[in-house]
C-alpha cells in the first residue's frame, strides 16, 4: 500500500522539492498482510497513525511473503534508487530460521542491507525476531543476537522483538491465524504499538 500523507514535513528528512520523505518497509509475510484483510496489517495501521498525527510521510511497503534476508538484500539497491527513502525498516530473518539457513549468512545479509541503506542517506530500523523453544536455547540465543549485533555495529535502531505480547503470552493462539505462524488481525495493532515509539523517535 502506498500513500502520501499531507502535513508538515519532519526535519529528519531532506527530500527534493514537493516530495514527501519516505519510509521504506522491506519485510516478509509479517509485513505483507499475509492472510489478512487488506489494510489491517501493521504497516497500513502505521500509515493511519501517521495521518492522525499529521506527519507528512510517504510509506512504501516493499514486503514479500516468504522473503529471506538474501531476497531483501538482492532487492534493496533498486528500491533505494527508486524511492530514495529517509528511513528503511528491515523486517527479515524469520524465514531464514524456518529454512535452516546459516546464521552467519543472515547476519551478513542484514549487515549489507544496513550499510547500503545508510550509504544512501537513510536511517535504518531493524526488527528483531525470536524462534520457538524447539529450536534449542543455544540457537535461539544466537539467532536473537544477530539483530542486536548488526544494529549495534552500525549504530542503527532496533526493536528487539516485534512480536512481543503476541508470541510470548499464555493465550498466544488467539493472536495467530490457523497456521499458528502468522499473526491475525487482533495482533497487528499490538505489533504497531511495539514498533511505533521507535519509529516516531526516528521521524521526530
Amino acid at each position: 500500500m502506498l500513500a502520501t500523507l499531507a502535513g508538515t514535513f519532519p526535519a529528519w528528512a531532506t527530500q527534493p522539492q514537493n516530495r514527501s520523505p519516505t519510509i521504506l518497509v522491506v519485510g516478509d509475510s509479517l509485513s505483507a498482510e499475509y492472510g489478512l484483510k487488506r489494510g489491517s496489517g501493521w504497516v497500513a495501521l502505521m500509515e493511519l497513525r501517521l495521518a492522525q498525527e499529521k506527519i507528512g510521510v510517504k510509506v512504501v511497503n516493499a514486503s514479500i511473503s516468504g522473503d529471506t534476508t538474501s531476497g531483501g538484500r538482492s532487492r534493496l539497491v533498486a528500491l533505494l534508487t527508486l524511492h530514495q527513502p529517509a528511513l528503511v525498516i528491515i523486517e527479515l530473518g524469520g524465514n531464514d530460521a524456518l529454512r535452516g539457513l546459516p546464521l552467519q549468512m543472515t547476519q551478513d545479509n542484514l549487515q549489507a542491507m544496513t550499510v547500503a541503506a545508510q550509504g544512501a542517506g537513510a536511517k535504518v530500523l531493524l526488527f528483531g525476531m525470536q524462534v520457538p523453544p524447539n529450536y534449542g536455547q543455544d540457537y535461539a540465543n544466537r539467532f536473537t543476537a544477530v539483530f542486536a549485533t548488526v544494529a549495534k555495529g552500525n549504530k542503527a535502531a532496533l526493536v528487539p522483538f516485534m512480536l512481543k505480547d503476541v508470541a510470548d503470552v499464555p493465550d498466544t493462539q488467539r493472536l495467530f491465524q490457523n497456521d499458528r505462524i502468522h499473526p491475525n488481525e487482533l495482533a497487528h495493532p499490538i505489533i504497531l504499538n511495539n514498533v511505533w515509539p521507535t519509529i516516531k523517535k526516528l521521524i521526530a
